[in-house]
């Protein structure tokens, strides 16, 4: 009689021997050949039917097959000539049951999660039920929780190594911090929410100190000592490897997939044309609640347009006006300034962000490139996974620099309007700090 394996049993495996399996492969330990085997005898033979499941049980899964079937794709294409042209090759003799193929096995698990889950790994996946429930903590209130779906304290990884299990962890408290300052500016897209009156007021201060504290999330990362984060090479080589494609037209996970910083961007605009075109293309790969809260804001005009519509200006009237006129704005409507100091902190983060790109990807590339090393990975290091350039990226930063109130720059310029320095952001138990990042539990 075949024993089914339980989801935990599963994940097991995924903790311990996958790790152990991919190091091998890397370092020509091991062939492919055994960790196909390996799977097909270990694994596969013993998945329950998807319907007998219930949706954190089928979550979990998604998680621990998401993590095999990468891979299972990166070490095929790889190692096998034209397997890159034909990457759901990697997928032929993986059979669940003996007769279920592995992709339409994992379309049904992600059917089954009731989430939208895409039909491959996604961001979701490998980063937000990955990793375990953050919370965030402002002056010691709760404002943000973006739960985890393990409570074992672990967090699952294509080799087992700190830097990833770390890289894994910043992205979701970073997230986490996002999804507090989206809780914070959300409510102000009411039909009859006053922009510039003392509650409006609170949360867009409240938002622009997380967003500070993001920054100095993202700035302290990239300056830990090589021991205390990932380097570049493995980040390069190793890691982002692990995004190989399982169809020719599917979208690899990818930061550009973070539903709350595509939010952030709609409900404070980015004057770069085609942006909503490019969301729209991600979206695939997003769960079914976050394309349709995207799509609303979408479909909404932006906050700070809000607020100049409120205050009878328009972006064009911002840009037309003189100093003396722009003073008089601030002085009858001191709300303004906040508004300023949230959207330069919101570019300020934009430009951290890109800051880590340039550290972690495409400065060493370019060096790379210089000593006549090119390219030749199996998911370029030119570009993030889903296409975006370092030219890009340098757009979008200069984009967000361009927010709908820089005309106020000069005028607010001696004032310090990007705001008090960033708030330290700290994680679990430690001196006081505005702002706190916990595991929950």
């Amino acid at each position: 009689m075949m024993v089914r394996m339980v989801p935990e049993q599963v994940g097991d495996w995924v903790l311990d021997e996958l790790p152990r399996l991919n190091d091998a492969i890397l370092h020509d330990q091991a062939s492919p050949d055994q960790l196909v085997t390996e799977v097909s005898e270990q694994i596969l033979p013993h998945l329950p039917c998807t319907t007998r499941l219930t949706a954190v049980q089928a979550q979990r899964l998604v998680v621990h097959l998401g993590f095999i079937g990468a891979s299972v794709a990166r070490h095929y294409q790889e190692r096998t000539p034209g397997g890159r042209e034909h990457p759901e090759g990697a997928f032929t003799s993986l059979l669940v049951g003996g007769r279920i193929p592995f992709r339409t096995y994992f379309a049904a698990l992600a059917e089954h999660t009731g989430t939208g889950h895409y039909v491959r790994d996604s961001y979701a996946s490998l980063v937000r039920w990955n990793v375990g429930t953050i919370r965030v903590r402002l002056r010691g209130e709760v404002v943000a929780e973006l739960p985890g779906l393990f409570d074992d304290g672990r967090i699952r990884s294509y080799t087992g190594t700190p830097g990833e299990e770390r890289f894994f962890l910043l992205v979701k408290q970073g997230e986490a911090i996002e999804m507090a300052v989206n809780c914070f500016l959300q409510p102000l897209t009411g039909e009859h929410a006053d922009l510039t009156g003392a509650d409006a007021r609170h949360r867009v201060q409240e938002a622009t100190v997380l967003l500070g504290a993001l920054r100095s999330l993202l700035v302290d990362f990239g300056a830990l000592p090589t021991g205390q984060t990932m380097d570049a090479e493995m980040f390069m080589d190793v890691f982002r490897q692990f995004a190989a494609h399982w169809t020719s037209d599917d979208i690899p996970p990818s930061g550009a997939l973070d539903p709350e910083a595509l939010k952030r961007d709609f409900l404070l605009g980015v004057a770069e044309p085609g942006y909503d075109r490019l969301a729209r293309r991600l979206f695939p790969a997003l769960l079914t609640r976050e394309r349709d809260e995207i799509a609303e804001l979408m479909n909404l005009p932006t906050l700070p347009c809000r607020l100049l519509a409120a205050l009878g200006f328009d972006e064009c009237d911002m840009r037309l006006s003189d100093e003396g006129d722009l003073r008089r704005l601030i002085a009858r409507h001191p709300a303004v300034i906040d508004w300023y100091r949230l959207l330069a902190m919101h570019a300020r983060v934009s430009g951290a962000h890109l800051m880590l790109s340039k550290k972690f990807l495409f400065k060493p590339q370019r060096r790379r490139d210089e000593a006549g090393l090119g390219d030749g990975r199996l998911v370029s290091n030119r570009a993030g996974t889903t296409g975006m350039t370092e030219t890009f990226l340098e757009r979008l930063t200069r984009a967000r620099q361009r927010h709908t109130l820089v005309a106020l720059r000069p005028v607010l310029m001696p004032e310090n309007p990007e705001g008090p320095p960033d708030p330290r952001v700290r994680s679990g138990r430690g001196p006081a700090a505005p702002v706190v990042l916990e595991p929950a539990g």
